[in-house]
């Protein structure tokens, strides 16, 4: 049977889950837990000296979790609370989209655009984008369906996956997954999406590291400890991070990648190492050290992990920081330096600096540049990357800061009149002829070519609250809401200041949907923050500015 085609990500797998042992998992009663000390404020360095059972999931328990009645949005009820007119809408915008199997639901589609003739695959339901789905159900007090979304993605991971006869790693996630309805059987299928159908045929790397992020907070807010502690889903955790911490020839602790493998599906020009990738890397990592358990299979990846949380930390934070003194320094460059005493490590000509760079970064402000490889640094803002950084803590409180720093300076050109810009600034002519391979959806300031974001709404006021800047969220959430409703909830917006409704957007697209009721739940009870974020480890290694890049361990003499 030929797949659905897929305009974002993913290769065909059909599956009868009518045998799906993982169902049973439903019907699991909740751990009762004591509350004892925060595992989120156990240090990586603590750790890697004494790796030992956890001693609970108290950091994982949201003692704010609610109930709300069937159908009845939280925020609307609220005494103290008046909810803006479109809060109602979007809840059942939000409903509409919803996906059922065997009459359990298990997520959201990607737009619900009647009056598109193409549907593409939006009529599918997205990993990525199901994550504001999702945080917005839990806040309101409805987990089911996030559970058994994760349930269903876990089981689709298990199913060999092939694309043009080769073999996918075992621990991929779908990009996206699709129910079929058989009336004359009467049977239900799901079709899986793991690259094969995708445009460019790129299998999604982030979808893994959503699925754990998405699990911390499911067992962060709802204290329901038996789906992360499953064996099942212990294995699909260990599955995802085995094929990011497999040592090979790459000489950074940076996740290497393909164009067209995150939220920004299309080339782009973020082969390498892209921001977005690496700063959820490094969020999935931590998560995953909260859940994994210590025993002798769990043990052996924890310890990798910590090795490699402090190696890329330090490296993102060293190399990938970008504010005026770091420009200033770049700029004056030497190349050609050989040994570990390089200044210059990558052999970044500074000629190669675009011109546009200096005019836009400020003397107060900063953020992590798109990409850094050898003779190579995209110096491109990317949203969601620089906001992930601040939300997992890989990111300084100094470079928090400086990075809302930024967003204040730069408002016009990163907010606008509909926030916010995905990537800044656009590819235009024979670059983007190069870079794009002419594209014509991602033309300049259009899609992912600075196009403007609905659904980053959501991680820009988690940002917000946790720096300390709830104001910069009111303000953009009020532009949000002068345009959404009215426009019918585009996927994206076109223009310098996003002014205009994207050529190609979708209309009432679910994440522009649920990424503004994440929001307006955030800023109304700051506490739902605590699900989609992770505090600063204090012993982390402090950022230094030089640190010797080769080290030679001596082998021992034979006997």
């Amino acid at each position: 049977m030929d797949g659905p085609v897929n305009s974002k990500g993913g290769s065909t797998t059909s599956v009868d889950v009518d045998d799906l042992d993982l169902s049973k998992l439903l019907d699991k009663p909740k751990l009762k837990i004591e509350r004892k000390r925060s595992f989120d404020e156990r240090s990586f360095s603590e750790l890697s000296i004494n790796v030992r059972q956890l001693e609970s999931y108290d950091s994982l328990y949201s003692p704010g979790y609610r109930s709300s009645g069937i159908g009845t949005p939280l925020s609307a009820r609220g005494e103290a609370f008046d909810p803006h007119p479109m809060v109602g809408e979007a809840w059942e915008a939000l409903r509409r989209s919803i996906v059922y199997f065997k009459e359990l639901p298990v997520g959201t589609i990607a737009a619900y655009d009647h009056a598109s003739e193409e549907v593409l695959n939006y009529d599918q339901v997205f990993v990525r984008d199901f994550v504001p789905s999702a945080l917005a159900f839990l806040m309101n007090g409805e987990p089911e369906i996030v559970k058994n979304f994760l349930l269903k993605t876990l089981y689709l991971q298990g199913w060999e996956k092939r694309v043009d006869r080769f073999k996918l790693g075992e621990g991929v996630m779908p990009a996206s997954f699709k129910v079929l309805h058989n009336p004359t059987r009467k049977t239900e299928t799901l079709i899986a999406d793991f690259g094969e159908s995708a445009i460019g045929r790129v299998a999604p790397v982030d979808s893994g590291f959503w699925w754990i992020i998405l699990l911390r907070a499911y067992t962060k807010h709802t204290g329901d400890t038996t789906l992360a502690e499953a064996p099942e889903c212990q294995r699909g955790m260990r599955l995802i991070l085995s094929l990011c911490l497999s040592e090979g020839f790459d000489t950074f602790p940076t996740l290497l990648c393909a164009d067209g493998c995150s939220m920004i599906d299309r080339r782009m020009g973020i082969y390498g190492y892209p921001i977005e990738i690496q700063a959820l890397f490094f969020m999935s990592l931590r998560c995953a050290l909260l859940m994994l358990k210590h025993d002798a299979e769990g043990k052996e990846i924890i310890e990798r992990i910590v090795k490699r949380l402090h190696a890329l930390s330090y490296h993102m934070r060293s190399y990938f920081w970008l504010n005026f003194q770091q420009l200033n320094d770049i700029y004056r460059y030497k190349t050609e330096e050989y040994s570990h005493t390089a200044t210059n490590k990558f052999n970044v000509i500074p000629d190669s600096i675009p011109d546009w760079v200096f005019d836009f970064m400020p003397c107060r402000g900063g953020y992590f540049i798109g990409n850094v490889s050898p003779a190579r640094m995209d110096f491109r803002w990317f949203a969601l990357g620089n906001f992930v950084a601040i939300l997992s803590s890989l990111a300084t409180p100094e470079q928090s800061t400086a990075i809302m720093d930024l967003i204040e300076e730069r408002w016009e050109e990163l907010i606008g009149e509909v926030p916010l810009k995905i990537t800044y600034p656009a590819i235009e002519s024979h670059e983007w002829r190069i870079v794009t391979g002419c594209d014509p959806k991602n033309t300049r300031w259009s899609y992912h070519n600075g196009g403007s974001w609905p659904v980053l709404l959501w991680l820009l006021t988690a940002a917000c609250i946790k720096t300390g800047r709830p104001q910069i969220a009111r303000k953009a959430i009020e532009l949000a809401e002068s345009r959404l409703q009215k426009d019918s909830w585009p996927e994206y917006y076109d223009g310098t200041l996003g002014r205009y409704v994207g050529k190609q957007a979708r209309k009432f697209q679910t994440w522009s949907i649920a990424g503004y009721l994440v929001s307006k739940m955030m800023l109304e009870d700051p506490s739902h923050l605590g699900m989609i974020s992770l505090e600063e480890d204090k012993a982390m290694k402090p950022l230094i500015k030089r640190s010797a890049s080769w080290t030679c361990v001596k082998p021992k003499e034979d006997m």
